[in-house]
Parts: C-alpha cells; sequence; structure tokens
C-alpha cells in the first residue's frame, strides 16, 4: 500500500484480527460491490501497554510502517493522541471528550489547517445501552464525524458479526484519509477506556 493510493478512497473497511497478546487490524478499500478489497493498511495495538500506542504497516509483515498514534500522557481519561507518519512527523491529533463521553461517546479529530472534526455516536439509545447494561455492549454503533456542527466529513460504522467490522466512509475529499484510518483504528482499540 501506499499512502497515495489510501488518499484515493471513498470507502474502507476496517477488520479487527482474534490474537491472544495484541490488537490487529486490518484496513481494506472496498471493491464495486461492497466486499472488502485490497489490503491498505495493517495494524496492531499492544494489549496492557502504560502509554497507548498503534503502529499502522502497509502489510502483516510489520517491515514498512506507514504511520502511527500514540498517547501523549500514560493514564488520562481524555487523553489526546498524535498521529504521525512513518517519519515521525505530525500529520494530527484525536481525543476522547470525556465528558460528553459518559452518555454518548464524543471524539475530536484535529488535521492541520483544516477545521476541528467532531465525531459522536449517531443513537444516544444505543449508546447508553451499551454503557450500561453489559450483556448489551457487543450492539454495533455509527460515529459521524462533523466539520462546524453539520458538515459531513466521513462516518464509521460498526458492522453484526463475530468480529468486529466497520464501513467507513468519507464524505470531504479534503480528510487526510491517515487520520480517518487510524481513527477507525482507535474507536475499536480505545472505546472502551
Amino acid at each position: 500500500m501506499t499512502v497515495d493510493t489510501l488518499q484515493t478512497q471513498q470507502q474502507l473497511i476496517v477488520r479487527q484480527r482474534i490474537r491472544l497478546m495484541v490488537n490487529q487490524y486490518e484496513i481494506h478499500a472496498v471493491a464495486a460491490d461492497g466486499s472488502e478489497a485490497e489490503l491498505l493498511a495493517f495494524a496492531q495495538q499492544k494489549r496492557l501497554a502504560f502509554k497507548e500506542q498503534v503502529t499502522l504497516y502497509t502489510d502483516d509483515t510489520k517491515q514498512t510502517p506507514v504511520l502511527g498514534f500514540k498517547a501523549r500522557q500514560v493514564i488520562d481519561l481524555g487523553a489526546t493522541y498524535d498521529v504521525v507518519d512513518a517519519s515521525g512527523l505530525g500529520i494530527g491529533e484525536f481525543r476522547k471528550n470525556f465528558k460528553e463521553s459518559l452518555l454518548r461517546s464524543t471524539w475530536h479529530l484535529i488535521q492541520p489547517g483544516y477545521a476541528e472534526m467532531v465525531g459522536r455516536e449517531r443513537n444516544m439509545t444505543v449508546a447508553v445501552l451499551r454503557r450500561f447494561v453489559d450483556s448489551l455492549s457487543w450492539l454495533p454503533y455509527h460515529f459521524d464525524f462533523v466539520i462546524g456542527g453539520d458538515r459531513p466529513a466521513f462516518s464509521v460504522v460498526k458492522k453484526w458479526g463475530l468480529r468486529d467490522r466497520y464501513v467507513v466512509t468519507i464524505h470531504d475529499p479534503q480528510v487526510d484519509r491517515r487520520l480517518v484510518g487510524a481513527m477507525a483504528v482507535a474507536l475499536d482499540a480505545l472505546q472502551a477506556r
């Protein structure tokens, strides 16, 4: 995968792999029929790390990093995560709004030189049920990221299934797909924190 290929995508499919000691994710392009197409990136997060960090690679050989994100603080309920490219250059940041997320998860995503994007769970009922009824934590959710309160940037929809699978749709052509991919992985990897 190249960054140029990723930047041309209008939709992505993010799928979690089930592993014992790490969280792993595949980011795929989407074929015309809506099915998974080529692998665009492979992400890995170590579990039980003191400082959350996820690296995205070109594939599951983990030879060539593409980007990554890492928490600034060790423990913080509203931690900020810096997103960097393969050379370590900052390309954006995101953070969870702890107070707003008590009932409905809310994230802020910043792309330098562009407007801040705010993403929150679309369905308040599902959000509340997932938080307060443990047996319903598996319910799928839908995040809408908007600019200026109403202009759609992108959306992330968790689909029904045994493994976590997300369909990401990019509405705004100026949004950096690297940030979108990082945020989609973070929604799964960090959502319960």
